[in-house]
C-alpha cells in the first residue's frame, strides 16, 4: 500500500497515471449518476403504487388531482368538413375532483389526419405530365395534411349513475378555450422553392378562434389499483376566421373574412392517474 500511495504521489508519474485516474473517476461518476436516477425512478414508482394502496374508494367521495392522457376520433362537420375528413385527437387532460364529484381541469389535444378535401392546390406548378419538379428538375413528392391543436377549461360532473362506488358514474362535462387548425405542406427530401420557408403560407389555410366542447360518458375510478378511465362521446365547435390575406392557388378569390363554424364529434376514451393528497397517520394511546 505505501508503495502505490507513493507511485500515485510522485509528481513525474502524473502523465502517465492522469488518463486512467480520470476514467475511474468518470465511471464512478456515471455510475452514481445512473444509480441515483434508477432510485429516483423506484421511489416515485413505488410511492404511486403505494397511494393507490391506500385508498379504499368503496365508501366515500374522495377529492383527487386527475392527470390522464386521451385519445379521440372525430368527424368533420361545418365549414371544417369542406377542407378536412376523420380527424386523431391525442392529449392530456388535468384538473381536480373535488369531494362532490365536480371536476374542473384543462383539456388539450394535437389534431392531426391525412384526408384534405381540397383540391387543386398546385394545379399551377405542375408541368404538362401533371408533375411537380423540384430544384434540381426531379419529380417532387408532395403531400398535405390536417394539423391543429385545441385547449379547453373545462368543468364537470360525475353522477352516481350505474357506479360501483361514489367516485365512478356518467361524466360529462363542458368546455371553453382555443382552436387553430391548417395545411401542412410537405415535400419530403425535395426542395420546391414554390413551397419552402413564407411560401407555405399562401395554401396553408390557417385559421384561429375560440372553441367549445363537451362530453357525455362514463368515469370508472377503482376501489384500489390503477385501473382507472373514462370515454364517451364528445363534440366542439369552433367559432373560427381565416388569418391568411391571400391563398396563392386561387389568387383572384378573395380571403372570406366571415366567422366559420368548425365543428368535430366522435368518442374520446382516456387513462387517468388520480394522485391523492397523503393520508394522517392514526397514532392509538392507552
Amino acid at each position: 500500500m505505501i508503495k502505490q500511495i507513493t507511485i500515485f504521489t510522485n509528481p513525474l508519474l502524473y502523465p502517465i497515471f492522469d488518463p486512467y485516474l480520470r476514467s475511474v473517476e468518470t465511471h464512478y461518476f456515471y455510475s452514481n449518476m445512473i444509480r441515483t436516477k434508477y432510485i429516483l425512478f423506484y421511489s416515485i414508482f413505488f410511492s404511486v403504487l403505494t397511494s393507490f394502496g391506500q385508498r379504499n374508494m368503496a365508501d366515500s367521495t374522495i377529492g383527487a388531482t386527475w392527470l390522464g392522457a386521451q385519445y379521440g376520433a372525430n368527424f368533420t362537420a361545418g365549414d371544417l368538413a369542406d377542407r378536412y375528413g376523420f380527424m386523431n385527437h391525442i392529449g392530456f387532460f388535468a384538473g381536480y375532483k373535488t369531494k362532490r364529484n365536480w371536476i374542473y381541469g384543462l383539456d388539450a389535444n394535437f389534431m392531426f389526419g391525412n384526408d384534405v378535401r381540397l383540391s387543386g392546390l398546385f394545379d399551377h406548378l405542375t408541368d404538362a405530365s401533371g408533375n411537380i419538379t423540384d430544384i434540381n428538375g426531379d419529380i417532387a413528392v408532395v403531400r398535405v395534411l390536417a394539423r391543429g391543436v385545441n385547449v379547453n377549461a373545462t368543468v364537470g360532473k360525475i353522477l352516481p349513475i350505474l357506479n360501483p362506488n361514489p367516485n365512478s358514474g356518467i361524466y360529462v362535462n363542458i368546455g371553453i378555450g382555443y382552436l387553430l387548425h391548417r395545411l401542412r405542406v410537405e415535400t419530403q427530401d425535395h426542395v420546391v422553392p414554390q413551397l419552402e420557408l413564407d411560401y407555405k403560407k399562401g395554401y396553408d389555410r390557417l385559421t384561429i378562434g375560440p372553441n367549445t366542447s363537451q362530453f357525455l360518458g362514463y368515469a370508472f375510478m377503482a376501489d384500489q389499483g390503477a385501473v382507472n378511465f373514462y370515454g364517451g362521446l364528445y363534440a366542439q365547435q369552433g367559432f373560427t376566421r381565416n388569418q391568411r390575406t391571400i391563398n396563392f392557388d386561387t389568387p383572384n378569390v378573395p380571403v372570406s373574412t366571415d366567422i366559420r363554424v368548425d365543428m368535430q364529434f366522435g368518442l374520446k376514451i382516456g387513462w387517468l392517474i388520480p394522485i391523492y393528497k397523503r393520508q394522517p397517520k392514526e397514532f392509538y394511546y392507552n
